[in-house]
């Protein structure tokens, strides 16, 4: 018997009376003369090639979408360090808020992967920006701002912090520095430390003090010194008497001529506030002023007893030098009074108000002059 060949064209649309018209296949093989079992063969083969290329598509469009993903997963990963190379090696607070200014370009997910850090954390952080911390270190550091104002900018973190303490407030010294060095808070001072030279003893009065600069009660030993200051009126001389026991200044004088007169001046105002008893050790340097007949004989008058520096050698006098030093570094930082009576009215208050009441001095355990003495009086 000879076998029938039949076209594609036939075989389709035999099976489409099966699957699109619903006949069954005993009844299109009955009207088509097919044997029955080869139109199922047919049905089978063309399921078989509608089916595979749609499940190749779909796999093909799977996979498209993964490498998109992918791809823009890669390309995010390659973007946020290009913008956020400065926050990668920042604490975890700037790498936040560094998502929260990048949310609407890069998605949340990529940047927390690429910056190491938790999606949870960063709704925490949301919820509260700033730390106990940090609200700590804010209130902290308007507590220095304040007192660094009081010192008009002299104070530094040693004297801050003991200022804190003793307004009640609990920190250590190294934390006031680094707030300070945030803040860009320093003690401001104007002039550099001068050289020296050494020189020969003084013929007029022996160097009684020989830089014995503590003393454990006051009025043993006085130093006095002169210094000048800037004003476009000329030259104001300033003549100070310090006590060393604790560096009070008991007398001072202000005058537009150097002469000996300015120290006695001082040296009135010294012993008219501290009453001395007898042995009382005055020290200056060998100017002029000191080695004059004027100042012997006063000196003789009230009882004191003159020593003087070795010329040219201000270790000798070291104490005076010192509170010069802070004066003009605090104070007057290089600047020219209009008027002598302007630099009277600001040295006045420097001496008076604050560096006999209120400056700190380390060589007093931070405590002001006056201070240290109330409390080596109450002991």
């Amino acid at each position: 018997m000879k076998r029938t060949k039949y076209t594609a064209e036939f075989k389709l649309e035999a099976v489409k009376q099966i699957l699109d018209k619903g006949h069954s296949a005993v009844e299109v093989s009955r009207r088509l003369g097919v044997p029955v079992g080869l139109l199922y063969t047919w049905t089978r083969k063309l399921k078989g090639s509608d089916e595979k290329p749609i499940e190749d598509i779909k796999a093909l469009q799977a996979e498209m979408t993964k490498l998109k993903a992918e791809l823009r997963r890669t390309t995010e990963e390659r973007d946020i360090p290009k913008k956020g190379r400065r926050v990668l090696c920042q604490s975890v607070r700037v790498k936040y808020a560094f998502i929260k200014e990048h949310r609407q370009e890069f998605r949340l997910l990529s940047m927390c992967r690429v910056l190491k850090v938790h999606r949870s954390g960063y709704y925490a952080w949301l919820k509260e920006p700033q730390s106990p911390r940090a609200l700590e270190n804010a209130k902290l550091s308007e507590q220095i701002r304040y007192f660094y104002d009081q010192s008009m900018g002299i104070y530094g973190s040693p004297r801050i912090y003991h200022d804190l303490r003793e307004a009640g407030v609990a920190c250590s010294e190294n934390r006031v520095a680094r707030l300070m060095k945030a803040s860009q808070l320093r003690s401001i001072r104007g002039y550099k430390r001068p050289r020296y030279r050494i020189g020969r003893p003084s013929l007029v009065s022996p160097n009684q003090l020989q830089r014995q600069f503590t003393h454990d009660a006051p009025d043993q030993a006085w130093v006095t010194d002169i210094t000048y200051i800037r004003t476009y009126e000329g030259w104001l001389y300033l003549a100070v008497v310090i006590d060393l026991h604790s560096r009070l200044v008991v007398g001072w004088s202000m005058q537009a001529r150097m002469e000996t007169r300015l120290v006695l001046d001082a040296l009135t105002m010294a012993v008219w506030r501290r009453k001395p008893k007898n042995g009382l050790i005055i020290h200056s340097d060998q100017g002029s002023q000191f080695g004059s007949d004027a100042f012997a004989r006063w000196c003789k008058d009230n009882r004191l007893s003159p020593s003087m520096s070795r010329r040219g050698n201000c270790w000798d006098n070291a104490v005076a030098e010192s509170f010069f030093s802070s004066l003009k570094s605090e104070l007057i930082k290089k600047r020219i009074y209009p008027t002598r009576a302007q630099a009277k009215s600001e040295i006045f208050e420097y001496i008076e108000e604050f560096y006999n009441r209120v400056r700190r001095h380390k060589h007093l355990a931070q405590l002001s002059p006056m201070a240290f003495e109330q409390r080596q009086i109450a002991l």
